[in-house]
């Protein structure tokens, strides 16, 4: 099992000027690459490329499932160096194909009008129980394949509000969620490493919300999901060593597909630190 830290996972090596390589974490059962993942490297990929500015929004696409067994190479294209912001493409490869890709701007830090909306009631993340200390529980009497993901390296530590929804017997929920999260591993003082990993896990729940009210799971027969796109807007710095309330809503889910939304909020003093906004496939075959 891979031990490594999160950060050290999604290091890259670089190939050429703009061409970087990334590897994914050995895991039994792992059979595609996790999205949030593939955000992390390509933004880092970005980042290789670019000096003193920070990123303030990204846009992507997930085009093909990843292979875990292989590495990624990332493709930088450096689209423009303007006088304020700088916007870079990335295109992740492989088996020849394009898995995935990423347009991303950097802007100098500028000072300039401020507002935000208020962050929304939730209990405090030391009243609510880690999700696998509450999965495993559930899971107790499971089959193995359906448990092997807890042993797994968990790198994002995640508390639900209100507890996961049941596998099993999913009930009928509102199709909104918060979560509490943070980063388990020391991040370091790196600001652009907590962009890395904050981007890292905003993939993480966001598609289960629009999932919600429809009364399935990720474990109900003949059930398919998959992040098909993903926006990220950062609007502060942050430490992601620190919590941070995962609040998430699902306006609609139509033609196969949930769209969904996630705003970002420090629990030390409120501040708005990102925004998201995801479109996922969320498709029930029936058996033949």
């Amino acid at each position: 099992m891979d031990t490594k830290t999160l950060c050290e996972t999604l290091k890259l090596e670089r190939l050429e000027v703009n061409l970087f390589r990334g590897t994914t974490p050995d895991e039994e059962g792992r059979q595609r690459i996790y999205g949030g993942q593939v955000i992390a490297q390509s933004l880092l990929a970005a980042y290789e490329t670019v000096e003193a500015r920070v990123c303030h929004s990204l846009h992507c696409y997930f085009i093909r499932p990843g292979d875990p067994n292989i590495p990624i190479v990332f493709e930088v294209d450096r689209s423009r160096d303007g006088g304020s912001f700088t916007t870079r493409r990335v295109i992740a490869v492989q088996h020849g194909q394009q898995i995935f890709n990423l347009a991303a701007s950097f802007q100098n830090e500028e000072d300039g009008f401020e507002h935000q909306s208020d962050m929304p009631a939730a209990p405090h993340w030391d009243t609510v129980e880690d999700d696998i200390v509450s999965a495993a529980r559930r899971l107790k009497d499971a089959p193995p394949t359906a448990r092997a993901w807890l042993d797994r390296p968990q790198p994002i530590e995640m508390r639900s509000v209100g507890g996961e929804p049941d596998e099993v017997k999913p009930d009928r929920l509102p199709a909104r969620q918060q979560v509490w999260f943070r980063a388990r591993d020391t991040i370091p003082a790196d600001p652009r490493m907590h962009q890395v990993i904050l981007a890292y896990a905003s993939d993480m729940s966001l598609l289960g919300t629009a999932i919600r009210p429809h009364a399935v799971g990720w474990q109900t027969p003949g059930m398919q999901t998959a992040s098909l796109d993903h926006a990220m807007w950062f609007h502060r710095p942050t430490d992601f060593n620190e919590w941070h309330l995962y609040d998430q809503e699902s306006p609609s889910a139509s033609g196969g597909r949930g769209f969904n939304l996630g705003y970002i909020y420090r629990a030390s003093d409120g501040a708005l630190v990102a925004s998201c906004a995801q479109e996922g496939l969320m498709r029930q075959r029936k058996p033949k």
